[in-house]
């Protein structure tokens, strides 16, 4: 399986501006800027979107790692914080609330770091990830 995406950028670093999409066309032109990357004006910016991915993805290994040891869980809710200082990528922070009603919270936290260490995103960033987990069961 092979994914793809798409960006454009026109002009000079500071006072230029891009747009990307994805080969899906789940979403396209999207507009970036110096600016929406570096500074406070609302837009997207790249880093933006890697934290969107390890929130997804951390979610779905999670809810897969469950299922490994006999959970379904109801729900897995996850936010990603990315640091992004001195032209690198620092930190992810992973805020996931899980729902498993009756579940073991021996084996959700199992889950959770196993999901942390393995979900496909989590490999390709060389950069520090916490879990804040909250369980509701």
């Amino acid at each position: 399986m092979k994914r793809t995406a798409n960006a454009v950028w026109n002009g000079g670093l500071m006072e230029g501006n891009g747009t990307f999409g994805v080969g899906s066309g789940a979403f396209k032109d999207q507009k970036f800027s110096f600016k929406t990357r570096f500074e406070d004006e609302p837009g997207t910016n790249p880093e933006e979107l890697i934290a969107a991915a390890h929130a997804g993805c951390f979610s779905m290994a999670f809810s897969a790692q469950m299922g490994e040891r006999g959970i379904t869980p109801e729900s897995v809710m996850t936010s990603a914080e990315i640091t992004f200082e001195e032209l690198t990528l620092k930190k992810s922070v992973l805020t996931s609330t899980v729902t498993a009603t009756g579940a073991d919270k021996g084996k959700i936290e199992e889950a959770a770091a196993a999901a942390k260490a393995g979900c496909p995103i989590s490999k390709v960033l060389d950069l520090e990830i916490e879990l804040v987990l909250t369980i509701v069961n």
